[in-house]
């Protein structure tokens, strides 16, 4: 079964600097933007851009991600001739199996699988960030390039360049360097960890990547740099709209509020519909003397307190007198009446009991940031949680 291109989504990540949302769930499956998960945008852009095989590629925690993507029909994408395949790692006889060992192994793991599909193009994808891309865009600017690799990339100011992987172009516009988070940056322009590979090129290098003990097994620190050092071709796919790795607690909250303005995400584009797996839930409630402003306020949630410029994910309750401004309330979360939270994230089903205090806003403190509570929480009444606190457990909250 021939394919011109299948997509391989990488969503094994712990994401330990999210950790109080992730000690017992993947962070492709955060809840995100009230209705979201974040593994709903990469899903979304492979349907909307006609790619339909698509590979989940899990490792940690995941049930809940697994249960969520189940066949694919919440994207389209349980079609006859292709469909979503959940492909976590195994064992094979005679070998003790193991965990993948970087992005390459997590593909170079799952060899036979894209062999089935005996693709010319193999799309790389990670489980992680939030945009709209169409995908369909990059591989035309791949064929026509005569490419073995594409690299979707955008501009980065020059003080945040050494988090990503940076590449300078040739004159011809090929790339002719990539170094992978470079304490000096030479160069603004950036890797989005979005790649089109040639599928006999990239095979070639995964098993010579496998074999090579000092290997970190790594698509930025190893596949690209041994493809460029081959003298492959190799260009970038220049991206200009939003993007955002949501890898740490206040890039995936400052996603959120960027939620509440369309002109920077736009989910309410017909032609390019952000699908999700939600629950069904009865219709939002806001009570007789609520007072919400500039926010986005999912089904199933009750509101009789104050909400502001806040996003609140499906069967919130927030009751009279309690206050939410700047904050993230992911799907089942409490508040209770007095209650304050302001510049925070609060997990699933958490509960912030009376007159508790989480966040506040910024001040001239420069280590100010925003406070996070973990799912399944109960933080109790008059409790306090600072700025930048990350609470795991219910016992560390002040009292």
């Amino acid at each position: 079964m021939k394919k011109d291109c299948i997509a391989m989504l990488l969503a094994g990540g712990q994401g330990s600097r999210l950790y109080a949302l992730t000690r017992n769930t993947a962070k492709p499956s955060i809840p995100f933007g009230g209705k979201y998960r974040i593994i709903d945008f990469p899903l979304s852009n492979c349907a909307n851009s006609g790619i339909d095989t698509v590979g989940v590629l899990t490792q940690y925690k995941p049930l809940q991600l697994n249960s969520y993507i189940g066949g694919g029909s919440a994207w389209d994408l349980d079609s006859s001739n292709g469909g979503t395949f959940i492909l976590p790692p195994y064992q094979i006889s005679g070998e003790k199996g193991y965990w993948f060992n970087g992005t390459a192994d997590a593909i170079y793991q799952n060899i036979d699988f894209i062999n089935l599909y005996d693709p010319e193009n193999v799309l790389i994808l990670s489980g992680d960030h939030i945009y709209k891309m169409d995908y369909s865009e990059m591989l035309a600017v791949h064929r026509r390039a005569g490419a073995d690799c594409t690299i979707a990339t955008l501009r980065v100011p020059l003080a945040e360049a050494s988090r990503f992987g940076i590449m300078t172009l040739g004159e011809d516009g090929a790339i002719c360097k990539f170094t992978e988070k470079p304490k000096e940056p030479d160069s603004d322009l950036a890797s989005m960890g979005i790649y089109v590979f040639r599928w006999s090129k990239l095979r070639s290098y995964l098993l010579a990547d496998a074999a090579d003990p000092d290997s970190e097994n790594d698509f930025g620190k190893n596949i690209i740099p041994n493809m460029l050092q081959a003298g492959e071709r190799m260009f970038p796919y220049c991206f200009e709209g939003y993007w955002r790795d949501v890898g740490t607690i206040s890039s995936l909250w400052d996603a959120n509020m960027d939620m509440l303005s369309p002109k920077l995400l736009n989910l309410y584009d017909r032609s390019w519909p952000i699908r999700a797996n939600s629950p069904r839930r009865i219709p939002q409630y806001i009570g007789p003397h609520a007072e919400t402003t500039h926010s986005i306020i999912t089904e199933g949630c009750q509101v009789y307190g104050r909400v502001e410029n806040s996003v609140l994910s499906d069967s919130v309750t927030v009751e009279e007198g309690a206050t939410i401004r700047y904050s993230v309330v992911m799907p089942g979360a409490y508040i209770c009446a007095g209650a304050r939270v302001e510049y925070a994230i609060i997990g699933e089903n958490t509960v912030v009991s009376a007159d508790a205090r989480v966040g506040a806003p910024p001040d001239n403190d420069a280590n100010w940031s925003v406070a996070t509570c973990g799912p399944d929480l109960r933080i109790p009444a008059g409790g306090v949680v600072p700025p930048g606190a990350m609470i795991y457990q219910s016992g560390e909250v002040q009292v």
